[in-house]
């Protein structure tokens, strides 16, 4: 297992600025990890930086990001702007709103119409498990296998106080989603190496992370 395919290096710092997305890319290079995962403005840059490597490192652009409250025409336009601009995937946050009240079939329904966005594009739908209950957990990874999304993640990294990604909460994703081929992605708070690998093994496929040049070096 080569522990740097499994990373997508993350920086969605509010303060980031070119330089940074530029160290971003060129640390993916060197240490030949499966993306890097930033914020909308920075899509363009990153894809003519990716494109200018000759690698094949994934251009992956977060969207309705980090609250999960936009209105759903904005977060469409979100996506299919980044398309444009050069993401290869998306990372979307679930209507946690709707989640916690009771109404899985408005967070379907949204999440279906960003897959639709997004067409052949892989779909990742954040969950914000530092927010929800085990039975909500799994009832939200069910509505992102009834609306086709592509991957369940665990989290922003940006709820105050939050874990992030921890083995129980991927294990759940996983027990939930593997038989319908969605991927598990976990994300937020993953600093070592052995957190890394633990979580693997509970079945993520991908990892989110800003340590990542910590983690394989």
């Amino acid at each position: 297992m080569e522990l740097s395919r499994y990373i997508e290096h993350t920086n969605l710092k509010p303060d980031a600025v070119p330089d940074d997305i530029k160290k971003l890319v060129d640390e993916a290079v060197k240490y030949d990890f499966f993306g890097v995962c930033i914020n909308p403005c920075y899509v363009s840059l990153a894809r003519k930086l990716v494109d200018e490597s000759k690698k094949d490192i994934k251009v992956v652009c977060v969207v309705n990001f980090p609250l999960g409250a936009n209105k759903i025409n904005t977060t469409i336009s979100q996506i299919k702007e980044a398309i444009t601009d050069g993401a290869d995937e998306i990372d979307t946050v679930i209507n946690l709103g709707a989640v916690k009240s009771g109404n899985y079939k408005l967070a379907a329904d949204e999440i279906s119409m960003q897959k639709q966005a997004a067409g052949d594009k892989k779909l990742k739908v954040i969950l914000e498990t530092d927010l929800l209950t085990s039975a909500e957990i799994k009832v939200a990874c069910l509505n992102c296998v009834t609306s086709n999304a592509d991957f369940v993640k665990t989290s922003t990294g940006f709820v105050k106080d939050g874990i992030g990604a921890t083995v129980e909460n991927v294990k759940l994703m996983y027990s939930s989603v593997a038989k319908r081929n969605i991927g598990v992605k976990a994300s937020g708070g993953i600093k070592s190496k052995l957190l890394a690998l633990d979580l693997i093994a509970a079945g993520a496929s991908r990892l989110g992370t800003s340590s990542g040049v910590q983690l394989v070096q």
